[in-house]
């Protein structure tokens, strides 16, 4: 941990400085001997607490240009680190009513359409992090969205060494004008539902669901008792939540396949290998890794 601990449910911001932390576990069980010469203290460590002491005296530019911020300290970056500073993204709220005057109570936001979602209008981040839906089945973290950006430039070809430009499946780590790479992590729970390339459905799923649910059931586990039955093995996501989720309500399934749609296109999973798959892959299929990124495997 980098800087002092907090929680994902914070409700006030970490109060006195922000004291670095990191490799604190380490330096512990290294701590020298009484009388002994004391350790040189890592480069690195020194730099983030150096840091951090201008951040603690107010001084707003440090703090967005603390290596945090940056690769490589932001990939050992917990969410109390980021919280640390950060803590208002939990307690954030829609407006109560929009510039036209319409009350956020007496309408529907996009996301409240499906059976999943329970309570009022919350925030984009409550959504994905403290919602009971969001800790039921998903795991994410503030460093799944947020892998660095240069808050001058706002392009990774600045701030991101070249070893880097290739963390993100392949792409950079953040998108030109862009805090993250949308295409490696909204895209994932957020793409259309690509029913052309489902045998035995013959339009969307909105429009066929009746159909292929009678008397209830999640008419997706009509088919994916028994095909592509190896799911959700990310780290990211609460494999064994959304298999039980998902006994109740296609929604569970529907929401990240399609019914929360913002793009056009849908993201190109991993085609993980299941019991009887066929050798021969489909066209759309062909090419794709059998394998999530090495960051993200459960080794399950």
């Amino acid at each position: 941990m980098l800087f002092a601990a907090t929680s994902a449910n914070a409700s006030e911001p970490v109060s006195g400085s922000i004291v670095v932390a990191a490799k604190k576990d380490k330096a512990a069980a290294e701590a020298p001997k009484q009388g002994a010469k004391p350790a040189a203290v890592d480069p690195s460590v020194a730099a983030l607490e150096a840091a951090s002491a201008r951040v603690a005296k107010g001084d707003w530019l440090a703090g967005a240009w603390h290596p945090i911020h940056f690769k490589p300290a932001i990939d050992k970056a917990k969410d109390a680190d980021c919280l640390a500073c950060h803590a208002e993204i939990l307690k954030a709220t829609p407006r109560p009513a929009s510039e036209a005057g319409v009350a956020a109570d007496k309408t529907i936001a996009w996301y409240q359409t499906l059976d999943t979602y329970t309570g009022p209008q919350s925030d984009f981040h409550v959504r994905h992090l403290s919602t009971p839906f969001a800790q039921k089945v998903m795991n994410l973290s503030c460093t799944f969205c947020h892998q660095g950006n240069d808050p001058r430039e706002e392009s990774p070809h600045v701030t991101v060494a070249p070893a880097d430009m290739t963390s993100w499946n392949g792409k950079p780590p953040f998108s030109l004008r862009k805090m993250v790479n949308t295409s490696e992590t909204c895209l994932r729970c957020h793409g259309s539902f690509p029913w052309q390339n489902m045998e035995g459905l013959s339009g969307p799923w909105h429009e066929i669901r009746e159909d292929m649910e009678p008397e209830g059931t999640n008419g997706c586990l009509a088919c994916h008792e028994t095909i592509r039955t190896s799911r959700h093995q990310v780290n990211y996501l609460k494999a064994a939540g959304i298999e039980e989720a998902a006994k109740d309500s296609s929604d569970t399934c529907y929401g990240c396949h399609g019914g929360r749609a913002w793009y056009r296109i849908s993201y190109p999973y991993p085609r993980t290998p299941w019991p009887d798959m066929p050798k021969d892959a489909p066209d759309w299929a062909k090419g794709r890794p059998t394998a999530a990124d090495a960051r993200f495997r459960t080794g399950q």
